[in-house]
């Protein structure tokens, strides 16, 4: 594990961080939801491994569910949320031109975080 990063939602864990490249697992807990952003220098694909999810994508809401995916384009507004009472996982691959969580901006976060 290249590192470990605790948040209000859940837990992430870098499984790889290469110059082309940025490979996470991500947990969302029960009732939780990540804030809702955009990145100027990355976009996402997501896999869901565990559990039923919720994405706002550009203001439309997308139900996934095991072993479903969904692509996130660079500059797209989204969301992952957890509307359920179990815990849903996904894998998320990062690709582009830079990968800090300094390319966060955010539109809008339960937690209060800028």
């Amino acid at each position: 594990m290249l590192e470990i990063g605790e948040r209000p939602w859940g837990k992430y864990y870098v499984l790889a961080d290469e110059p082309n490249y940025k490979l996470k697992r991500i947990e969302v807990n029960p009732g939780q939801k990540l804030s809702y952003q955009y990145h100027h220098k990355r976009q996402e694909q997501w896999t869901i491994i565990e559990g039923d999810a919720t994405v706002v994508l550009d203001d439309k809401e997308i139900e996934l569910g095991y072993g479903e995916s969904i692509f996130i384009p660079l500059g797209a507004k989204h969301r992952m949320m957890n509307l359920s009472e179990k815990p849903v996982v996904f894998i998320e691959v990062q690709t582009g031109t830079y990968f800090g969580e300094d390319d966060i901006v955010r539109i809008e976060d339960i937690y209060d975080r800028e």
